[in-house]
C-alpha cells in the first residue's frame, strides 16, 4: 500500500509544530517545509540570488545567509512584496519536497509522510492524499509567538494578516485539530487523527 501523505498546516501559533512532532513520535515520516524554505536559499543557491536581486542587500546577513527578520519586515508590511517572495520560494520548496516525498515512499514498509507546511492554502499546493488543518484561539496563538519569537502584537497580527485564514483552512481540511486545551488533550487528538489513518 502507497504511504499517504498528509499535508498539515496551521496559522502561526497554531501549535501545527508541535502536532508534527507529536506525529513523528507516533511513526510519521515528518517532511517540514518551512526547514525547506531555509534550505532553497542558502547563500549559492538559485534562490539565495533570486531574493537578493529582488529585495536588495539589506536583506543579507553579517554570514551572507538571508536575514529572515529583515525580509520579514519588508514582505509583511508589503502585500505586494509578499507575492513577490512567494513567487520566487514556493515553486522551489514544492519540487524539493516532492522529491522527498518520492524518496521516502521508496522505502520498504515506507509510514505516512506529513507535509508540515503553513503556506499549504496560500501556495495552491494539492499534492497531498488529505489536508489537517490545526487550530488555536486567536489569543493564545499570539501570546505564544509573542513569547517564543520575541515579536510586539502588531507584527504577530500582520504576520496573520498574511496567511490564509481559520476559515480558509476549515474549508479545505479533511480533519481539524483542535488546540484550545492542554498538552495532554492535544495529544490525544493526535493519536485519534493518526488512527484514521489505520496504522
Amino acid at each position: 500500500m502507497t504511504s499517504p501523505v498528509i499535508g498539515l498546516t496551521g496559522g502561526i501559533g497554531s501549535g501545527k509544530s508541535t502536532v508534527a512532532r507529536i506525529l513523528a513520535d507516533l511513526g510519521a515520516h515528518v517532511i517540514d517545509a518551512d526547514r525547506i524554505g531555509h534550505e532553497v536559499y542558502r547563500p549559492g543557491t538559485e534562490g539565495h540570488a533570486s531574493v537578493v536581486a529582488t529585495f536588495g542587500p539589506g536583506v543579507v546577513a553579517a554570514d551572507g545567509s538571508i536575514d529572515r527578520r529583515a525580509l520579514g519586515a519588508i514582505v509583511f508590511r508589503d502585500p505586494a512584496a509578499l507575492v513577490r517572495l512567494n513567487a520566487l520560494v514556493h515553486p522551489l520548496i514544492a519540487a524539493e519536497i516532492q522529491r522527498r516525498v518520492a524518496a521516502a515512499r521508496a522505502e520498504p514498509g515506507a509510514p505516512p509522510i506529513v507535509i508540515e507546511a503553513a503556506i499549504l492554502i496560500e501556495a495552491g499546493w494539492r499534492f497531498f492524499d488529505r489536508i489537517w488543518a490545526v487550530m488555536a484561539p486567536r489569543d493564545v496563538a499570539i501570546a505564544r509567538v509573542m513569547a517564543e519569537r520575541g515579536l510586539s502584537r502588531e507584527e504577530v497580527e500582520r504576520r496573520m494578516a498574511a496567511q490564509a485564514s481559520d476559515a480558509e483552512r476549515r474549508r479545505v481540511a479533511d480533519l481539524v485539530i483542535e488546540n484550545d486545551g492542554s498538552r495532554a488533550e492535544l495529544g490525544a487528538r493526535v493519536e485519534a487523527a493518526w488512527r484514521t489513518l489505520g496504522r
